[in-house]
C-alpha cells in the first residue's frame, strides 16, 4: 500500500520488468494519492477496485476460497478543517460497510493519528513511547 503517491488519475499500470501491477487514485498532482501494489502471483485474482477521491482505494482479490478486500487510506492531517476530516472518516466507514460479512478486510495506510505520551487506559497496546497529545 502506498500513501502520498502524488500521481494524477484513476488508473492501473504494470510496473516494468517486475510482474507487479499498481492500482492508484489521485486527483491533484503533487498532493495526496493512494495506491495498492499487487504481486504478480495475485494480480489475476483482482476482481474489483473502488476508488474514493484521492485518499482511498479498495482492491478486492480472490485467493483460492478467500475473498480479501484491501483498503489503502490517507487521512487528512492536522490543519485540515473538520468538514474535510469528517468526510474522510464517513467515506472510510461507508467503504468498510460495503464489504460483505463473509469476506476478509485489511485496512492500512496513514491515518495521521497521534497517540500521545500517556498510555493510561491503553497499557496493553501503547508502550508509552509516543509524543505530544492524543488526537
Amino acid at each position: 500500500m502506498f500513501q502520498e503517491t502524488k500521481w494524477k488519475g484513476q488508473k492501473a499500470k504494470e510496473v516494468e520488468d517486475t510482474g507487479f501491477k499498481l492500482w492508484y487514485t489521485g486527483t491533484t498532482s503533487n498532493k495526496n494519492g493512494v495506491g495498492i501494489l499487487v504481486n504478480k502471483s495475485l494480480r489475476d485474482g483482482v476482481v474489483d477496485v473502488k476508488r474514493q477521491g484521492d485518499r482511498m482505494i479498495l482492491v478486492k482479490l480472490v485467493v483460492g476460497d478467500l475473498v480479501l478486500n484491501v483498503i489503502s487510506a490517507y487521512a487528512p492531517q492536522v490543519g485540515h478543517n473538520e468538514s474535510t476530516k469528517r468526510e474522510f472518516w464517513e467515506g472510510l466507514e461507508d467503504l468498510v460497510r460495503r464489504v460483505p460479512i463473509g469476506e476478509k478486510l485489511f485496512i492500512g495506510g496513514d491515518l495521521n493519528g497521534h497517540v500521545g505520551t500517556s498510555n493510561t487506559g491503553f497499557e496493553r497496546v501503547h508502550g508509552g513511547f509516543g509524543y505530544g497529545i492524543r488526537n
